[in-house]
């Protein structure tokens, strides 16, 4: 294996840095691209090369360190010519990753979180990557690797040390593929059930040709009588928040997709970045003429870096036929164009606001609400955010017609649902059903009939026993951004709650305390639990601390973290009763939460507004 070459001088060094900024106009909004290109072409980012960005920039040094710290991406140590990320969710584990770390760790003579003494190798976990469908998986760099086995861990290992390229493990002909070729070589799709509006055949810009015979009026109309609600689990009204956008006084407006897909065991978006990217950039495009905005902005989580050449080769293409840029479509005064923002492992980043910061260049923190992004988001600038799915459906509903879609699905839930499946079932991948199944008939199609608790909505969403797999798959019932997550009865459910748990702490941004203290306490709560050390009064103090941080925590990652525990409280409630006995080893910490949260009191402002709901999906 090629170790790391030999650090550059101060003079090269500098030059590189200066095109890196000069590339972005060396402006400050694009320090996450800037820290990005240092980072693949460094390895690192030092507190020199931060100086030298903070100088062409304009900003303080401090300033770039904020953000160079906060993605998980981006190091501060020197990390090797390569670097292995293994995927450490939940699925993995279950599904053989323990083994397949122990086998890294003997081929390369290093442990997680090393680097190897020449340099060449960085082996490290990361939580969930998009692949449960298709765990245990990593990445290599930019190269994703699924199915790993022990076997293949040590055949990747003697592959690397001979000299091969990452991009080599995929195809000795990797240089030669097209982008889609890449895509699709690396990560299967597992498309299991194509419904009647996403994944079924599609017509080449039959929505965009329609909306630019309409008035932008009359595009929100059709949108808000199609029943569209946004598709990543919070299900605000897709017309409404468009109509709101496009009435608030402003000389420019945005459109942001939301592809930053990083709720454990939810994947649908990627299999539509790969195989409907011209349905998303028709949708977003069509949004653009709805509310007057001529600049978007496509957030690609940095765990599907493996999707950008082919995103940036869809733009490309649709500009070149006049669907993006300049008069698109030869419309005069209809200008709208995309720019790709990559991200770096924030979890947070999938929240509206803290997705809107990381797209101005700032660390991935979530912004106080009101005011609210329809009406100053990026840059100030009245902004709408959807995500992927939402936006593939808004140019199918400008094709077929509202009353299309409004006549699939549920009563609330109108249309198509894509439901990511993975976990303890035959047949893990993307089924694409309209809202009103039930979690029965899902497990049924997925073969995953031995189930003993479904996690719909990942670990932010609800966990249910057997005795709830009637229950429907809708907004008003089990809502989802969709992933569904099958566990069979050989699974511990603490085990499960305690990993998730493990997660959230991990992903606070730490911006308020009782997301960043509160969940800690949780955890060490559920950890006592596993050991038969917990007291029965202390269920009760589960509820009340998790009722403490939904009450007061800033964003929807803080509402929404307590879930693993209050649902299998609710629905598991015999799996606490028997661990639990009389002890005199209590859980509560000596640490006075509720004292410490007064300002996340008034940072929450729980005032009543139409915009009561997280809508940022």
């Amino acid at each position: 294996m090629e170790t790391r070459s030999n650090q550059p001088s101060r003079a090269d060094q500098t030059a590189l840095i200066g095109a890196i900024c000069d590339a972005v106009g060396n402006d400050p909004h694009r320090m996450l691209d800037i820290l990005r290109s240092v980072q693949d072409e460094c390895r690192w980012i030092s507190p020199e090369t931060m100086q030298m960005i903070a100088d062409r920039t304009g900003l303080s040094r401090i300033a770039v360190e904020g953000v160079a710290s906060f993605y998980s991406f981006l190091s501060q140590q020197p990390r090797g010519r390569v670097t292995i990320r293994l995927c450490d969710d939940i699925i993995d584990r279950f599904a053989g990753m323990p083994q397949v770390v122990a086998a890294f760790e003997e081929g390369l003579g290093i442990k997680l979180g090393e680097t190897s003494a020449d340099g060449a190798v960085s082996l490290e976990y990361t939580p969930c990557i998009g692949l449960c469908d298709q765990a245990p998986a990593a990445m290599v760099n930019d190269i994703v690797l699924t199915n790993l086995t022990p076997d293949r861990a040590a055949e990747i290992v003697a592959l690397l040390q001979a000299g091969q390229r990452p991009e080599e493990l995929i195809s000795q002909d990797f240089d030669g593929m097209t982008p889609h070729e890449r895509a699709s070589r690396q990560v299967k799709n597992n498309i299991r059930h194509a419904g009647a509006s996403l994944l079924c055949p599609v017509p080449d810009g039959a929505g965009l040709a329609k909306a630019l015979d309409m008035a932008p009026d009359r595009i929100i109309d059709e949108i808000e009588a199609s029943g569209l609600r946004g598709c990543g689990g919070a299900g605000f009204t897709t017309g409404r928040k468009w109509r709101f956008a496009a009435g608030a006084g402003a000389d420019r407006r945005v459109i942001i997709c939301n592809a930053d897909e990083g709720e454990p065991g939810t994947f649908k978006d990627r299999v539509l970045l790969t195989e409907r990217p011209h349905l998303l950039i028709e949708g977003m495009t069509i949004a653009a003429r709805a509310v007057g905005a001529n600049e978007g902005i496509l957030y690609l989580r940095g765990e599907y870096v493996y999707l950008r050449e082919l995103i940036e080769e869809t733009l490309k293409d649709r500009r070149e036929k006049g669907l993006l840029g300049q008069a698109i479509m030869g419309q005069d005064g209809f200008d709208f164009d995309i720019r790709l923002q990559l991200g770096a492992g924030a979890y947070i980043c999938g929240e509206e606001g803290a997705l809107i910061s990381s797209c101005e260049g700032l660390p991935g923190e979530p912004k106080t609400r009101p005011p609210f992004p329809v009406t100053q988001g990026y840059l100030g600038l009245p902004t709408v955010v959807n995500n992927v799915e939402t936006f593939c459906h808004a140019a199918r509903i400008l094709d077929q017609g509202a009353q299309w879609f409004f006549d699939m699905g549920h009563e609330g839930s109108h249309g198509t649902k894509l439901f990511s499946v993975s976990g303890d079932c035959l047949n893990p991948g993307i089924y694409e059903l309209p809202y009103g199944h039930s979690v029965r008939e899902l497990l049924a199609m997925a073969g995953g009939e031995d189930a003993a608790a479904v996690a719909v909505g990942g670990p932010s969403g609800t966990m249910i026993a057997r005795d709830q797999f009637d229950r429907c798959l809708s907004f008003d019932d089990l809502a989802t951004g969709g992933a569904v997550i099958v566990f069979n009865g050989q699974r511990n459910i603490l085990e499960i709650v305690e990993y998730y748990m493990s997660f959230f702490v991990h992903e606070s941004c730490g911006y308020c305390t009782p997301c960043r203290v509160g969940n800690v306490f949780l955890q060490r709560a559920i950890g006592k639990f596993r050991k038969g050390l917990a007291n029965p009064e202390d269920i009760e103090y589960l509820r009340d601390l998790s009722g403490t941080i939904i009450e007061t925590s800033r964003c929807g990652l803080g509402t929404t973290s307590p879930n693993p525990i209050l649902t299998t409280l609710e629905n598991f409630p015999l799996v606490y009763a028997a661990t639990a006995k009389p002890s005199k080893d209590r859980i509560r910490a000596s640490f006075d939460i509720q004292s410490a949260i007064d300002d996340a009191r008034h940072l929450a402002k729980r005032r009543s507004t139409i915009f009561d709901e997280d809508y940022s999906k």
